[in-house]
């Protein structure tokens, strides 16, 4: 079975590559088939198999010798790895596969606002229905229905006050994100993203001044700080926060 789940995240993760390529140029999805962005020309079945393909192709196009980049066969193996760290957790149920989901959308969501800084609405919109769905069909209950609802409003809300009060330091795309996370995981585990979040934006900017690749003015994109902090609570979250309050309480 966990073969067939890393696979599974491979041929998942080399949609998510057209995803990260299309969505930010409002491009669709689904149409025209995948080809080379430089001589255009249709992929073939075999250009196409996740990894293999770029190996053998010595990570060139095969028609045109343009390079193809790292980005794809990286982002196969994370959306791959991912899949198996939440299937050897949460085995194959309902769970694993409403936070596979979100994995990937995390992942799509994190490159693009790393590249571009920006989180498109159409990513959002993904992860309310699907949170939405998660919550009307699964484990229903008003118990729930009341924690993902101000799970979406804590979520969504803390970071609009943050940006009323930064005038702009946050984007709006961050803001539905928030909510997003809220919707799907409930009012703990949103604390928890906010807090790891900052954690994690705080030591990478760190990273970045000191080596001099960013100066204090310029904008780092924050959506994949959200995104891993998100990725490390759906995995490890509970175990923090039980370490958390017994390092609290003694």
């Amino acid at each position: 079975m966990i073969y067939f789940v890393f696979f599974i995240g491979l041929l998942i993760g080399s949609f998510l590559n057209v995803c990260i390529y299309r969505l930010p140029h409002h491009e669709s999805i689904a149409f025209p088939p995948s080809h080379c962005t430089r001589c255009e020309t249709n992929l073939r079945p075999g250009d196409l198999v996740p990894v293999l393909s770029y190996l053998l192709a010595r990570g060139k196009c095969r028609y045109c010798g343009e390079k193809i980049s790292l980005q794809y066969p990286v982002i196969e193996l994370l959306n791959a790895i991912l899949y198996i760290l939440f299937f050897l957790k949460y085995g194959f149920t309902i769970i694993f596969l409403k936070y596979a989901i979100l994995a990937s959308l995390l992942l799509v969501i994190a490159v693009i606002d790393y590249h571009l800084q920006i989180i498109p609405d159409e990513c959002n919109l993904f992860g309310l229905i699907v949170s939405g769905a998660f919550i009307i069909f699964y484990n229903f209950s008003y118990t729930s229905l009341i924690d993902a609802i101000f799970g979406l409003l804590l979520g969504g809300g803390i970071f609009l006050v943050i940006a009323l009060v930064s005038k702009g330091g946050m984007g709006g795309g961050d803001i539905k994100l928030m909510g997003v996370l809220g919707l799907a995981l409930g009012v703990k585990d949103i604390l928890l993203i906010t807090f790891l979040s900052f954690i994690i934006g705080a030591v990478f900017s760190l990273f970045l001044l000191g080596f001099k690749l960013k100066k204090r003015k310029d904008p780092i994109a924050f959506g994949p700080f959200i995104s891993v902090a998100a990725l490390i609570t759906m995995l490890y979250g509970t175990n923090i926060i039980k370490w958390y309050l017994h390092l609290i309480l003694g």
